[in-house]
């Protein structure tokens, strides 16, 4: 019997459709909006969480978690709700890294056993700078050094982990875990810093991306004492501390993209001029961030892979691709029909987002280019997907992530039996938070999403010297539609992980 949780409830759905309404009309009425330096204030909170025996203490932790994954996984039992590879991974790690990244930003990819494993593996050190390298050092060939690989890495990942059903398989969560240190490993062999850091891995890109909207960032204390540098230890390291890990120079840093909070730039310092500091989250996606051709397609991509996980959890979902399989005659695993599925979704908002620019483009009287639309306005898909990513895993997490604690004590589920029914209602009834309060914070989240994308469209508007207004009536349109989707699917009954 398949258990599903219950839809985002009727009045939080109509407190964010009227939020929309008047959202869009103050939108309509209001003049565009210019970046003002008053709003790039931050403020310092230290530097405190970038001492080295910090930062490898927290390593240690997460390589032993990342460890005990590997052996549950591998050596466990095949029951995913009775084996922490599954439960840790799916239920906990990766719904609660998309939330943090609103308050940590891309601080997850400085503790990630991935990497920290390859460094030990590679480098041989625990946590010093290597008297030695044990890299080849080469540079990472041109037609690498985009976003295309972690993109593809990302659709790849995306199509074993639904189309062969990981989530539920402890086994082959762990196999996908071993690959992507092999790979971090190789990389970090082969390159120069941190190749697959920067192009390559598809959750630190997901992350670098959503970080943009993040409330903590790593940035100059003093711009001028970084304007009148001439060093750059922050980019080229010092005796005692590495590079940057992605080739960036603090001085310059607008966004977090390929930022991965190692600290590195705050310990090579010479005048101790880094340090973490909360903003605003609109600021950097308003404003700061500058528009790339591959980086616009990953953020339409992103969009649109986070709406598919979404989809393929709906009730409706099972007996679609039943349906499918059989008028196409797929059998087995049915992934013929589910790359078909995949593809389709990609596509649809790809091209759902390319008309919408298109009709900009043409009110603007061509005199803006496509590609300048399309990669300025390419922002939007950021909130929007961020939004609904954190609505969506924050209803796996209130309600699936009871137990671990329990867990802990048989992580290989040795002897264990799968869930009853009693023991699967009880899990179901066991919510970290009241369904209104859950309620509340989705609606809330969805909320902030159209808001951001409401100012990306006031301010980029007015980056462009826009002529009219009418120029980004179909960007809002692009916007309504699109978190009115998400908000459609956070409505429908949800399929229970395990």
């Amino acid at each position: 019997m398949i258990m599903t949780h219950p839809g985002l409830a009727h009045w939080a759905s109509i407190s964010v459709i009227l939020t929309m309404l008047i959202l869009s009309a103050w939108f309509l009425t209001s003049p565009f909006a210019q970046a003002k330096a008053a709003k790039q204030k931050r403020f310092i909170i230290g530097s405190f969480a970038n001492h080295p025996w910090f930062l490898f203490s927290l390593k240690l932790i997460f390589v032993s978690l990342f460890l005990l994954i590997i052996i549950a996984g591998l050596f466990g039992t095949p029951i995913p709700a009775r084996n922490i590879a599954t439960v840790l991974t799916w239920n906990i790690w990766w719904a609660g890294v998309i939330i943090s990244i609103l308050f940590l930003g891309s601080a997850w990819c400085t503790v990630c056993p991935w990497d920290t494993l390859a460094q030990w593996l590679v480098k041989r050190k625990l946590w010093k700078k290597p008297q030695y390298s044990n890299s080849l050092e080469l540079s990472v060939p041109k037609w690498l050094r985009n976003i295309w690989p972690a993109l593809f890495l990302f659709v790849f990942l995306t199509w074993l982990e639904l189309g062969f059903g990981t989530t539920k398989a402890p086994y082959a969560t762990a196999i996908i875990s071993l690959l992507m240190v092999i790979l971090a490993t190789v990389s970090l062999s082969l390159f120069k810093r941190k190749a697959f850091c920067r192009y390559f891995c598809p959750v630190g890109r997901t992350i670098g991306f959503y970080s943009q909207l993040s409330t903590m960032v790593m940035r100059p204390i003093n711009t001028e004492i970084c304007s009148k540098c001439t060093t750059l230890e922050c980019y080229h390291g010092n005796a005692e501390t590495e590079a940057c890990p992605t080739g960036l120079v603090m001085g310059t840093l607008q966004q977090n993209t390929f930022c991965t909070s190692c600290g590195n730039c705050a310990r090579s310092c010479p005048q101790h001029n880094v340090a973490w500091q909360l903003r605003s989250p609109a600021v950097e996606v308003i404003t700061d961030a500058r528009p790339h051709w591959d980086e616009a397609w990953f953020m339409v991509f992103l969009l649109a892979l986070t709406q598919f996980h979404g989809f393929t959890m709906l009730s409706f979902w099972e007996p679609w691709m039943l349906h499918l399989s059989r008028l196409i005659g797929d059998s087995g695993q049915m992934l013929i029909s589910f790359s078909i599925a995949i593809t389709v979704c990609m596509l649809v908002v790809a091209l759902i987002y390319s008309a919408f620019i298109y009709l900009s483009y043409l009110i603007a009287n061509k005199s803006i280019q496509f590609k300048q639309l399309f990669t300025t306005f390419a922002f939007v898909n950021i909130p929007l997907s961020f939004s609904y990513h954190m609505a969506h895993n924050l209803n796996h997490l209130v309600r699936e992530g009871h137990g671990l604690w329990g867990l802990f004590k048989n992580p290989l589920g040795i002897g264990a039996q799968p869930l009853s029914m009693m023991e699967r209602h009880m899990g179901f009834m066991s919510m970290w938070v009241s369904q209104n309060t859950l309620g509340a914070l989705q609606a809330l989240l969805m909320i902030f999403g159209f808001w951001i994308a409401i100012q990306i469209i006031r301010y980029r508007g007015n980056s462009l010297a826009l002529k009219s207004r009418l120029v980004t009536i179909p960007i809002l349109l692009y916007t309504l539609f699109m978190t009115g989707f998400n908000l459609w699917m956070l409505i429908q009954p949800m399929t229970m992980r395990m």
